[in-house]
């Protein structure tokens, strides 16, 4: 594990497009932080990394937005089990051949993959975050 602190949000997301970089198709990385802990920002700065142009917004209603086949962004917070995934067809996509960013995560836990890596994101202050990753 290793500990990156940004001091705003220009700075996750210069680390979140360095970061993609260590990405490779097929990587599953749960995204952990609370609400406004800056996941979306992390996630917007990992399109960028993988060359997306696209808007990235969060899928809280959308269950995960698909990026080019390249990025898969889901939000699992409206889901109370890894079986509603699998109905929704959400698992499919962990074999897909693109990068996944799960947040929320933990309400899907029984269906995840071995070896994802692993976001946190902590909120030390209004614009200071601790993003610990591996």
């Amino acid at each position: 594990m290793a500990v990156y602190l940004s001091r705003g949000e220009e700075q996750t997301l210069r680390f979140a497009t360095q970061y993609a970089r260590s990405l490779k198709p097929g990587d599953v990385v749960l995204l952990e932080g609370e609400m406004g802990a800056g996941k979306t920002v992390f996630a917007k700065g990992v399109a960028q990394g993988l060359g997306i142009e696209d808007d990235i917004t969060s899928p809280t209603y959308a269950y995960m937005n698909d990026y080019c086949g390249k990025l898969y962004h889901y939000d699992c917070y409206r889901l109370s089990s890894g079986a509603q995934a699998q109905a929704l067809g959400l698992t499919d996509y962990f074999y897909a051949g693109g990068v996944c960013l799960i947040e929320w995560a933990r309400n899907i836990s029984d269906v995840l993959p071995e070896n994802c890596k692993k976001v946190t994101i902590n909120i030390l202050s209004e614009n200071a975050r601790e993003i610990i990753y591996d």
